[in-house]
């Protein structure tokens, strides 16, 4: 149940008559005509439904999913492993009947974390648990041992700018919402740069914590220089601010390994269900393959990434033809800044009038709610229209801000773009 909503949306969208109705508003028929052939699917609704929730298909995403982490593991850009995962999608497309099943080739990242250790010295020993940021520099032979500068946030850390030449920056930020509390782990290490800190350690960005640091890309910036950084867990960066508070001398020795090397060559991995009317004209689902090295990525992005599978699979196995081209692209490097897709924007936006919306789903697979929706007013009515064909299932909401990393390429240009809402699940 957890990809029904999602794929019903893509078919319903792909069988529309006529011009994309739902971009900028463009339509040659009136609202009511609209609404009332987005009723007439019903029928297809229900099939769907029946198909992917009660059906024999009920649980074939997750089982499809379960095989390849099992068997491949974490998928790191630039590693083995991310390729020995897109081929075996490759085959996996090729074997399911999807049509014109390809890779397109990128060039990727490659930065691995290598061996990692925080011992925190004074006032008392205490091996910490980290995790070192994604493109992150490794600290020089020996490692670093410095005292630390705790600050609650970026203003704090210029208020007392003067004190932090030399030291260990750690980031105790308070977690106010994903999209905001993330830039501590994106901009930490250049803004203790700026003031003279030797390396910055960063409160995993989290609303919940089991002693479980957390990692994730971070980035440089040009003219200022290059500190290592990771993250630890919220209860060592509470522990720290309590010792601060009270006064007390905090000094860490820390030793990372991490290195980049040259960037390696990888694919986005496509299939399609090809337009019966308008094959020229494209619905794209998506997800991201990559993961982070230190877990299996069924969550982000496997997840995401086998129910648009699925989408197109169901679409197939009950004999449906779109009308326009359903396209499911498996982007490669998106944990390194959306690599894969940036490229593949470039290579074809000069046919971005074809483009009838994106898709994305990369907010993980939990109960959904309805989606998140970028678009024109007169789109967000007709999506509306669509979502109500979801009320035996009770996900009809159409939410704001549909946005994700791998589609903005296209949202920014004007393309509808759409992601899954989870409710606290941060996209």
């Amino acid at each position: 149940m957890r990809s029904l909503f999602f794929l019903f949306f893509v078919h319903l969208l792909a069988l529309g008559s006529g011009k994309a109705v739902f971009k900028n508003g463009v339509s040659q028929r009136t609202f009511r005509e609209i609404k009332e052939e987005i009723a007439n699917y019903e029928d297809v609704a229900k099939a769907i439904i029946n198909l992917a929730v009660y059906g024999k298909y009920q649980n074939r995403s997750y089982e499809r999913l379960g095989l390849l982490v099992d068997t491949v593991g974490p998928r790191l850009s630039g590693s083995k492993n991310l390729e020995k995962a897109i081929q075996i999608m490759y085959q996996n497309l090729q074997q399911d009947g999807l049509e014109n099943v390809h890779l397109e080739q990128v060039r990727i990242p490659h930065w691995e974390r290598g061996e990692e250790s925080a011992v925190m010295l004074e006032p008392r020993i205490h091996k910490m648990a980290i995790l070192g940021l994604g493109s992150s520099i490794g600290t020089p032979p020996g490692g670093i041992t410095a005292e630390v500068l705790v600050v609650a946030s970026f203003d704090e850390l210029q208020r007392r700018a003067s004190e932090a030449k030399g030291k260990i920056i750690v980031y105790n930020q308070p977690y106010t919402g994903y999209e905001k509390t993330v830039q501590y782990r994106v901009q930490g290490a250049v803004e203790a740069a700026k003031v003279g800190a030797v390396a910055s350690l960063i409160q995993s960005v989290a609303s919940f914590s089991i002693y479980s640091p957390h990692t994730g890309i971070q980035k440089y910036q040009d003219g200022v220089p290059k500190i290592p950084t990771a993250c630890i867990t919220v209860e060592d960066a509470e522990m720290m601010s309590r010792m601060a508070s009270r006064g007390n001398k905090i000094v860490i020795h820390l030793e990372m390994g991490a290195k980049t090397y040259p960037d390696t060559d990888s694919f986005n991995t496509v299939a399609e269900i090809t337009g019966s009317m308008y094959p020229e004209e494209v619905v794209l689902v998506s997800g991201h393959l990559d993961s982070w090295d230190v877990g299996q990525g069924a969550l982000d992005d496997g997840g995401g990434a086998f129910i648009s599978w699925e989408a197109l699979s169901l679409v197939k196995d009950l004999g449906l033809r779109p009308k326009r081209t359903l396209r499911l692209v498996l982007w490669t490097a998106e944990e390194q800044g959306g690599i894969g897709a940036s490229q593949y924007y470039e290579l074809h936006k000069a046919n971005i009038s074809k483009y009838s919306l994106v898709m994305e789903a990369d907010s993980g697979t939990f109960l959904p709610t309805g989606l998140q929706f970028t678009g024109s007013d007169k789109a967000r009515a007709i999506m509306k229209e669509v979502m109500n064909l979801l009320q035996p299932l009770n996900v009809t909401k159409v939410f704001s801000n549909g946005e994700g990393t791998d589609i903005n390429f296209w949202i920014q240009a004007g393309v509808p773009g759409k992601t899954k809402n989870e409710g606290d699940v941060p996209v």
